[in-house]
């Protein structure tokens, strides 16, 4: 998904049990090396431990306001779907088989809603479910996703009543289009920040694409933009944060974390400094590793 998008948030889920891949944009390439090996070695340590594995492929829009929507499809939603579409298509020709199940989904930003893609062509817009019940929703998924396994399903479950209920509480809270547009001043670089719960406060660049400067220079001139613009304070600190998350405490799994966080952190400020330097001064440098099993939080390194 894209790096404004939060998951686990918006399906009011705990921490731990969605594993998001986040990238500026919401574009991913599954030849990318990085990417590849990291779906393959996510799916490996599902289905050994017997789990079966379900893939979102999103894209996100606006209903209000298109410019509220993706700028990385110059808000343009047709051409979001279709690229999650045939991203979705290359999921299922890659991995679609046995225990591995992709759907196409949706992102309202406005109310958080989830658009659900069926196998046939349908559409499911949980915003507007009034029905809640869990009958009710089992029927709908199995009509869905005729092939989706009944264990998945039952899993899935819990994810749309979720945002059934998220979505719910936002129209009773009247959020203000404030916090539905861009106003990012973190622009955060690598894997583990699914803990980071900030309305439209970051950034998200996936380690994944190998032109992953000109992503970075993306995600600078953004910032730079609400800078600019006074959607953050024009005094105000803009904290490039970079992270890599490690499963296992012993060996050099942990110690490879915290040498690629650092390594993340000089490669995008050099980035940075050579192509958007207006922003250095307001710039602060984070360097961190996350344990994917405790969201331990470890600071590797702070410059300024």
């Amino acid at each position: 998904m894209d790096g404004r998008l939060n998951g686990s948030i918006i399906t009011e889920t705990p921490l731990g049990i969605i594993q998001p891949f986040r990238n500026i944009g919401g574009k991913f390439n599954l030849g990318w090396s990085h990417f590849g090996d990291e779906i393959s070695g996510w799916i490996k340590y599902s289905t050994q431990r017997g789990r079966n594995c379900l893939i979102f492929v999103t894209y996100h829009f606006s209903e209000g306001d298109k410019h509220r929507g993706c700028r990385g499809f110059d808000y343009d939603r047709e051409s979001a779907m279709d690229f999650a579409r045939k991203l979705k298509g290359d999921f299922d020709n890659d991995f679609g088989k046995g225990a591995v199940y992709t759907i196409q989904a949706g992102i309202e930003t406005d109310f958080d809603a989830i658009i659900l893609h069926g196998e046939n062509g349908e559409i499911w817009d949980l915003a507007k479910e009034v029905n809640s019940s869990e009958i009710y929703l089992i029927s709908k998924l199995r009509q869905f996703y005729p092939k989706m396994p009944e264990r998945t399903i039952l899993d899935f479950l819990p994810l749309i009543q979720g945002n059934i209920r998220h979505v719910a509480k936002i129209k009773s809270e009247n959020r203000p289009i404030i916090d539905a547009k861009h106003r990012e001043w973190v622009i955060g670089i690598g894997r583990g920040f699914d803990w980071f719960h900030l309305i439209n406060a970051a950034l998200i660049v996936g380690p994944f694409d190998p032109d992953l400067d000109t992503a970075i220079e993306t995600a600078a001139r953004l910032v730079k933009n609400n800078l600019d613009e006074e959607r953050i304070p024009r005094e105000g600190k803009i904290v490039l944060l970079t992270s890599k998350s490690y499963r296992e405490e012993a060996g050099p799994e942990k110690l490879q974390a915290a040498r690629k966080s650092r390594f993340l952190m000089d490669f995008a400020f050099e980035t940075i400094k050579n192509r958007v330097p207006e922003i250095l001064d307001n710039l602060e440098c984070l360097a961190v590793t996350v344990n994917t099993n405790t969201r331990l939080f470890d600071m590797i390194e702070r410059s300024k």
